[in-house]
């Protein structure tokens, strides 16, 4: 008997992902649909990926690509936009020799093992980005952060924030929308593993540390800010450090999910960084948070992507081949939690889509809020082999998910929301997306309240910008 296979078909979003993003200087948007808020009036920061091949070798993982940051200038109703790679070290020896020289995180060093030993990870500043008064910080889970010039995004170099003494700043700072002090952390390893905590000024400069011992070695990608406190959930993936320490294996390749260990809950006080109460719980795994509060009865409030398990890892590894198929959905939840002993009260899910990235407005961040924009897969969408191709709003009051409905062929990445310079309770949402029926990227504004309508504004980018992570919103004077 002959079996004949089928072919398989290359995913629209495939060219959105794998073409190396190629800089440009500053240049006008052209509209292409609709026009510009006058009351739309800031920059808008993304950062992802930018490159994930060199001399036809494919990087182990999509974390694993050179950072690329995209600025988009909004004033008196134009937009200029400027890209930029980061220029690491890494990045640069990279591209002088022409071809991958360093580890990453799902890639070993070429070459044979013992010539591996004197070759570091490559730092690829291409998760997420941090806008000060005076600099864009571009963000990594392993190390201090690159500080870019806000106009030219020219590199300036690493940036220890006045004391990180060359300790990891993560990759999801959270900010106090009302003090302007801004929370992170990262994780040092050594005989110990330790949760470093930091709160810095609204300058970014370092204020007040704090560390706290972890059990082994966990995945640790983001917190939440919830009223008085900070929360970390450590879902249970640890990572097998002697093979990495050996070379013999990524760190991508030594994790393990460990269900046994279930998730473990840390809160700690906001003010003192003292740990308040520890607890673990069933478990599951979140890359993200959305917002957190706390209640008129102490108890806190904490938005969760969750996901059953780390399906994940292996799912965003294939991103980066062009092809998907292995599934790994996450959904939002709820989680309430007494902090003072960590008991979970509730925890229960209130979106059922595939979604992801779930954010609030900038000015509701750690207070009571109203509304989570988040990508989503719309409901005719094969979620094992497409990206996220809408964006949504759940409202918490009512229940309901407002989403886009723009058709087949679109990639939105990661709304962020823009308050309006003239009405601050009102706002925009601000997304890149990858346009494969035109093959270009553009960039879309949409209004917060309406976002099953057309977009209010398209513009077309010089370029195609390939599919990130994350961004931020500064305002204008």
């Amino acid at each position: 008997m002959i079996t004949t296979q089928k072919p398989v078909q290359t995913p629209a979003w495939q060219d959105g992902i794998l073409t190396p993003a190629q800089e440009f200087p500053s240049t006008r948007l052209n509209v292409l649909s609709g026009a510009i808020p006058s009351s739309l009036r800031g920059r808008l920061y993304r950062n992802g990926p930018a490159r994930l091949t060199r001399q036809g070798q494919t990087v182990g993982h999509w974390f694993d690509g050179d950072g690329g940051i995209l600025g988009v200038q909004f004033k008196d109703g134009q937009a200029q936009g400027r890209y930029r790679y980061v220029q690491t070290a890494g990045w640069q020896q990279e591209e002088q020799a022409g071809h991958y020289v360093l580890a990453g995180y799902g890639m070993q060093a070429p070459g044979a093992w013992w010539t591996r030993f004197n070759k570091a990870v490559k730092h690829v500043a291409n998760t997420s980005v941090l806008a000060l008064p005076d600099k864009l910080l571009a963000l990594w889970e392993g190390g201090m952060p690159y500080a870019l010039d806000l106009n030219t995004l020219d590199t300036i170099g690493l940036d220890d924030l006045g004391g990180l003494q060359n300790r990891p700043f993560s990759a999801h700072p959270k900010r106090d929308p009302h003090t302007g002090d801004i929370y992170n952390f990262g994780l040092s390893i050594g005989a110990k593993t330790w949760l470093n905590l930091y709160r810095c000024d609204r300058t970014g400069s370092l204020q007040q540390t704090q560390r706290i011992p972890l059990r082994g070695v966990p995945l640790l990608h983001d917190f939440a800010i919830a009223g008085r406190y900070l929360v970390f959930c450590i879902p249970p993936v640890r990572i097998q450090v002697l093979p990495v320490l050996a070379r013999l294996t990524s760190f991508s390749e030594a994790m393990q999910w460990q269900p046994g260990l279930g998730t473990e809950i840390l809160v700690i006080d906001r003010e003192s960084l003292q740990l308040v109460s520890r607890t673990t719980t069933d478990a599951w795994y979140q890359w993200h948070f959305g917002n957190g509060c706390e209640l008129s009865d102490g108890s806190i409030h904490l938005e969760i992507s969750r996901y059953p398990d780390f399906q994940t890892n292996q799912r965003l590894k294939e991103v980066a081949l062009g092809q998907t198929h292995t599934p790994a959905e996450s959904t939002l939840w709820l989680l309430r939690l007494d902090p003072t002993v960590g008991r979970v009260i509730a925890m229960q899910a209130v979106c059922d889509r595939s979604c992801e990235f779930p954010v609030s407005r900038p000015q509701d961040v750690g207070q009571p809020f109203r509304h989570t924009y988040l990508s989503l897969h719309r409901l005719t969408t094969n979620a094992h082999t497409e990206l996220f191709d809408a964006i949504a709003c759940f409202d918490h009051d009512t229940g309901t998910l407002t989403e886009s409905n723009w058709g087949d062929g679109y990639y939105p990445t990661e709304p962020i929301y823009a308050p309006d310079a003239q009405q601050p309770d009102q706002g925009w949402i601000l997304t890149v997306v990858y346009n494969s029926q035109n093959q270009r990227s553009e960039v879309w504004i949409c209004a917060s309240d309406r976002l099953s309508a057309e977009p209010v504004c398209r513009l077309a980018l010089p370029h195609i910008v390939p599919i990130g992570f994350h961004g931020t919103w500064q305002p204008l004077p």
